[in-house]
């Protein structure tokens, strides 16, 4: 067992490791604590399950440095990458997968490799001396034992971000007397996402009664955690100004309201 590689963790870095050590003729053990463990956030035992955002963000080789690396990440044989291509959805110029049947995918890929060993356990410590090579690839979900071990031997404490979560919307709830179909720029098909305008009394009244809203409490394992500058939750965007969301995730650039021609103030998209 000593030549072999151990991963801790089938997240998407773990699954990848993995694979990609596979790939190189090095036989691997990926240590995947669910369904032996479950967290609070993953509702499945699949490996690379999406928990946040089904969005692997742009895919835009040429003018973005995340297009960038996933052009490389594809020439290397990255198996996440296959995955998405498979169960990409519209989104414009991001990369977008059907969560589902991308873990699925992801995990029948491993699951069927000659090299790969999968153990559904949880690891409650460092690795032991034995595992002469191991990749530590858990997240902020890691299990309290383990998480508590890896915070002693580094003596951080900040070695985690925790995501926002998008609400789900349904086509039928939506007025298309209002809303048009267009990606920001024309990007993608040009006809990905569903817009919802805005004008600035409308917008306005919008962050008044957001910043006045009922907040959901923190999950105790949520309250010590700070917040990932690049995707915070709504109210805590709007909290900062009433600007704040319109240059941000609700900015109008790259849209124009079909029925008047015109950019609208503010967008949901």
């Amino acid at each position: 067992m000593s030549d072999r590689i151990h991963v801790i963790g089938g997240g998407l870095a773990g699954s990848e490791a993995a694979w990609a050590a596979a790939e190189a003729g090095v036989p691997v053990v990926l240590h995947e604590m669910r369904p032996i463990r479950a967290t609070d956030a993953h509702q499945t035992d699949g490996l690379a399950e999406l928990v946040c955002s089904n969005s692997f963000r742009s895919d835009d080789a040429e003018n973005n440095a995340v297009g960038l690396l996933h052009e490389e990440m594809r020439r290397a044989g990255s198996l996440i990458l296959r995955a998405a291509d498979v169960h990409k959805l519209p989104a414009g110029g991001a990369l977008a997968v059907d969560r589902h049947g991308f873990s699925h995918s992801v995990t029948e890929a491993l699951q069927a490799h000659p090299l790969i060993e999968i153990r559904r356990e949880e690891i409650t410590g460092l690795p032991p001396a034995e595992w002469r090579s191991t990749i530590v690839a858990t997240g902020p979900l890691t299990a309290p034992a383990l998480g508590e071990a890896i915070r002693t031997l580094t003596n951080e404490v900040g070695l985690a971000f925790f995501d926002a979560i998008a609400p789900v919307v349904h086509r039928e709830s939506i007025d298309f007397d209002i809303c048009w179909m267009q990606s920001r720029y024309d990007k993608g098909d040009g006809a990905d996402y569903i817009n919802c305008p805005m004008d600035e009394a409308q917008y306005l009244a919008f962050i008044a009664a957001l910043n006045a809203g009922e907040k959901t409490d923190f999950k105790e394992w949520e309250t010590s955690t700070p917040y990932f500058e690049g995707c915070l939750p709504i109210e805590v965007m709007a909290a900062r100004g009433p600007e704040t969301l319109r240059f941000g995730p609700m900015k109008p650039v790259g849209l124009c309201d079909t029925r008047t021609g015109k950019r609208p103030h503010a967008v949901v998209q």
